[in-house]
């Protein structure tokens, strides 16, 4: 069969941004010359969550998960010698998406782009975000009404873009279920589309159902995955023809893209992932009916830390030795008619409507985002449960653990560190762009801003005044924040103790003991400090430790330090629990240990769990940290008996 046959690949991307934007636009250009075919922008948390970089909550977190965006100079450098018009570009920006997309077009704009014929997507998907990522601003219905405004827009002037990005990619590092990442991505679709339809005509709204595309996981369970995805596209092809009535097939395809599972990486053995993600692409590749649009795959030792360019490279090399090496273009749907397939994805199907019903009667996603919460603290606490006790294998961590030593991961530039003094270039810009703009202009354009949001007018088109008159990202967040209200998402932790106790006899015994010499019950404060929203870890050590029969507070995601030490010192905690997964662990509990000192509170001891790299693990104990956790540490119990032991006096063994 030659070239002109096979079927067109699907894009290649990599999910990148770091430091700066002028660094960030390097790697983009480097990865486009290596042969990447879209762009996918990470940004920071304090550009997904509406703050500028010097702003209290962003200290330690700037240029670490992503590009820190905090105007339109910033915008401008981060696509440099990158045309807008030619670029499928994909930012993952949910609840600043209506400004980050306002940038984008100004950019755009300025390169004297057609922005009719821009293509991309805005992630937009903030449901996701109460459930599993935490990076929202407002309460869910002015969060939805700004969806909804993002779409509405794109319908009339950018035709071409993806407005929305339903996102069950985190759901399942959330512990979801293949029947629950199903049901709740596709409930949160049609809640976006219910509140769609009466902004726009009847007449436009099919081809709008047609633009909304999906952000998917895939995990190791390969033939699972790969039946999910079918599942996902008879699904939403059944929604969008019976809920509907959309008539045009082109309209009800499902089209997603893909990163295949991150947290499901090992930090032992971490050689071994480079298996894992080719394994979980195959899933969402194979099945021609159910291929994935585009595919973002991560490095193998992101357990570890930044990737660098050359591990983003390996990782792009995969996809295109089985886009152009193999055969896999050349064929139709390889699996339909299986009778094994075809069974599990009923199953899946049959699961998944299931938990569709159930949220209807609570009248739709928004009403049960608690109850979607809860559910999948249970389910991730079962899947840990099953790693703990060795029914779920994973290689190289409870299964095989000796090994020989990786040579990729020895020397001292085995990862990236991000620039130490990012966070300080960053903020002097930002000063600088302040300095030099019209401040009238900036003060009147989100005057106007306001204004959208206090009547209901669709929130773009000021929006986008606002940008180009040189307003930033945290004076758009404030206004949002001042209209809307903040709002302080489900943790899905009861306080009420558990019946969840099998095989932990010996740990509540252990609790028991202490608490009674104690006087009153252990009291475990879990916290998470700066803008890091990945909460599945806190919330496990929050929902253990209360089986366990610790007395524990968990308040959620984005405290300060200050915030924490307070809690501490109001709550009298005999233990505090920190998480930090955004590698800005080392300025935040530094503050933080600071600050327990200078409220008499170093008798309490600190513990930390994160992605932390050795070297870091070394500083925090220095700085009196009393415990370190990676996401080697898997077994909750060890971390539960630690605990314990660091309040009592007395040693504590476990069995």
């Amino acid at each position: 069969m030659t070239e002109t046959q096979k079927d067109r690949p699907w894009l290649f991307r990599t999910y990148a941004g770091h430091s700066t934007a002028k660094a960030s636009n390097a790697l983009y250009r480097g990865n486009l010359a290596k042969g990447q075919t879209g762009l996918s922008v990470a940004f920071d948390l304090p550009t997904q969550t509406g703050y500028d970089s010097d702003h209290e909550l962003s200290k330690g977190e700037v240029g670490k998960v992503g590009v820190p965006v905090a105007h339109l100079g910033d915008m401008r450098m981060l696509f440099d010698d990158i045309p807008l018009e030619q670029m499928n570009t994909s930012m993952t920006i949910n609840a600043t998406a209506p400004w980050l997309l306002a940038l984008y077009i100004a950019v755009a704009e300025e390169q004297g782009a057609d922005v009719s014929k821009l293509q991309g997507t805005v992630q937009n998907d903030i449901i996701k975000e109460y459930l599993s990522r935490g990076t929202y601003i407002c309460p869910p219905k002015p969060s939805l009404r700004m969806i909804t405004d993002v779409a509405a827009y794109t319908r009339q002037h950018l035709p071409k873009w993806n407005p929305m990005n339903v996102c069950s990619y985190h759901l399942q590092e959330a512990g979801a279920t293949p029947e629950q990442e199903l049901a709740f991505a596709l409930a949160t679709a049609t809640a976006v589309l219910d509140d769609l339809k009466g902004k726009v005509s009847d007449a436009d709204f099919p081809a709008m159902v047609g633009r909304i595309s999906f952000f998917v996981n895939a995990g190791i369970r390969f033939v699972t995955e790969l039946c999910k995805m079918r599942a996902f596209t008879e699904l939403w092809d059944e929604i969008c023809r019976e809920r509907y009535g959309v008539e045009d097939a082109k309209y009800r395809r499902f089209r997603y893209g893909v990163q295949v599972n991150s947290l499901g990486l090992t930090e032992p053995q971490p050689e071994n992932n480079v298996y894992r993600i080719l394994i979980e692409m195959l899933a969402v590749t194979l099945s021609k009916n159910a291929r994935a649009r585009a595919v973002q795959l991560p490095a193998w030792n992101e357990a570890l830390g930044l990737p660098r360019p050359w591990d983003q490279q390996w990782s792009l090399r995969m996809q295109q030795i089985l886009a152009y090496e193999t055969d896999l273009l050349e064929y139709g749907d390889l699996f339909d008619g299986n009778p094994a397939v075809t069974a599990k994805v009923e199953e899946l199907k049959d699961g998944a409507r299931s938990e569709l019903a159930q949220i209807d009667a609570m009248g739709g996603a928004v009403a049960a985002i608690e109850y979607m919460k809860s559910r999948l603290v249970e389910s991730n606490a079962e899947r840990i449960g099953q790693i703990e006790t060795g029914d779920t294998i994973v290689v190289g961590v409870n299964r095989w653990t000796e090994g020989e030593p990786s040579p990729l991961t020895s020397g001292p530039e085995a990862i990236m560190v991000a620039d130490p003094e990012a966070e300080a270039d960053q903020i002097a810009r930002l000063n600088a762009w302040r300095a030099d703009r019209d401040s009238a202009a900036v003060e009147a354009a989100l005057a106007k801003v306001r204004q959208a949001a206090a009547t209901g007018e669709n929130i773009m088109p000021a929006s986008i005044e606002a940008a180009k008159a040189g307003a930033t990202t945290g004076e758009w967040g404030d206004v949002v924040r001042n209209a809307f209200g903040l709002y302080r998402g489900p943790t899905g932790v009861s306080k009420n103790p558990s019946n969840r106790t099998e095989g932990l006899e010996d740990i509540r015994e252990q609790v028991n003991a202490v608490s009674d010499r104690l006087g009153r019950r252990l009291k475990f404060l879990v916290g998470k400090p700066g803008l890091d929203g990945h909460s599945n870890g806190a919330e496990q050590i929050a929902a253990r430790a209360r089986d366990c029969g610790m007395d524990i507070s968990y308040e959620g995601i984005r405290l300060t330090p200050s915030e924490i030490v307070e809690a501490a010192r109001n709550d009298d905690a005999h233990v505090v629990g920190l998480s930090i997964l955004s590698g800005s662990h080392i300025p935040l509990i530094g503050e933080l240990m600071d600050k327990m000192r200078a409220e008499g509170l170093s008798h309490i001891p600190v513990v930390v769990g994160g992605i932390i790299p050795d070297k870091d693990a070394e500083r925090l104990l220095a700085m009196g940290v009393a415990k370190v956790y990676t996401p080697k540490d898997f077994e909750l119990n060890r971390i539960m008996f630690d605990i314990v032991s660091l309040v009592d006096p007395a040693p504590v063994a476990a069995e």
